[in-house]
């Protein structure tokens, strides 16, 4: 779909282009950087490209390529839902977004499949994520339901007024509760890992002990301040301490005593993007942590613990480091 308007002011390409839409910054830069802007018949590749007043400008919106999905079989618990986001519980196993090498159903196949969607003006099917999970972690995350509130909330992940805290079973006791501030990127020899490297994106998870059990699992909860692949588990391997299930990482026994890792997503709190409000959501830990805490750990204790009134009271430690 090709579109035109003639500029009334001047100033930046990206800046008028995103008065213009009505979108973020980033997605004028990706429609520019894609070839697909011209002013006066000329294509323009640059965000910084200064527009006359009365200019001609063009834009062309892709059309995105259609993923065939695979049948959809399954649900996905729905914690909170209004007519611009909704919050899930995600499974284990479940990928967030479809990829070349995923075969199987995704969550954005889900919501496609539920008629929830959101495309962007490149033309990239976003769906409506804002932030993502790895397919064996489980827990709370949101979508967005129109472009407005995708990019509000994305601001609230810059400015740290949208966040999670997770639950996690290790294989060996913290210290103290801690907090740990180092780089990740990849791994460089092993491209499947992400690792605490120089040159690394910075990155800081917080660390607070729970409960153990006599043969030293620990419960702990976590709080991200940025939001690096496999970050949890990054630094936790620092420390010397692996999830559960998470043999990528170093935890030491075989898959058919712990099937996945466990690590859960287990509060998600955000301001409301249209209405200020601001909002919690608790998703419940799936049968097999739970079933693992039952058999392990004092039940009791565990749910003062990791009670949603005084959860997040544990990080504010932390909040000044």
């Amino acid at each position: 779909m090709r579109e035109s308007f003639k500029s009334t002011s001047a100033g930046r390409i990206d800046k008028i282009l995103a008065a213009q839409l009505d979108v973020s910054r980033n997605q004028v830069e990706k429609l520019v950087k894609d070839g697909q802007v011209s002013v006066n018949g000329k294509t323009i590749l640059k965000t910084s490209f200064k527009v006359s007043e009365d200019d001609e400008i063009h834009y062309e919106f892709l059309e995105a390529e259609k993923r065939v999905a695979p049948a959809i079989d399954f649900d996905v618990e729905v914690l909170y839902e209004d007519e611009y986001l909704l919050v899930v519980n995600k499974p284990s196993g479940l990928v967030v977004h479809p990829a070349p090498s995923v075969k199987d159903p995704t969550l954005v196949d889900w919501l496609i499949h539920k008629g929830i969607s959101l495309s962007t003006i490149s033309g990239e099917e976003r769906h409506g994520i804002v932030h993502r999970i790895d397919k064996e972690t489980t827990g709370a995350l949101v979508v967005a339901k129109d472009n407005k509130t995708h990019e509000k909330l994305s601001e609230q992940l810059q400015d740290k007024s949208m966040g999670r805290y997770y639950l996690a079973l290790i294989d060996c006791p913290l210290k103290d509760d801690i907090a740990i501030d180092k780089p990740i990127g990849r791994n460089p020899k092993n491209r499947l890992k992400m690792d605490v490297v120089e040159q690394g994106k910075s990155a800081k998870t917080a660390f607070v002990k729970l409960a153990q059990t006599d043969h030293d699992v620990e419960l702990i909860a976590a709080k991200l301040f940025t939001g690096r692949t496999h970050q949890i588990r990054v630094h936790l391997n620092t420390l010397g301490r692996h999830i559960l299930g998470d043999d990528l990482y170093g935890y030491k026994i075989k898959r058919d005593k712990v099937k996945r890792v466990y690590l859960h997503a287990y509060m998600l709190y955000l301001v409301h993007p249209h209405t200020g409000e601001k909002m919690e959501f608790l998703a419940p830990l799936f049968d097999d942590m739970t079933a693992y805490i039952s058999k392990y750990f004092d039940e009791d204790l565990v749910n003062e613990k990791i009670n949603p009134l005084t959860l997040g009271e544990k990080f504010k430690q932390f909040n000044a480091e």
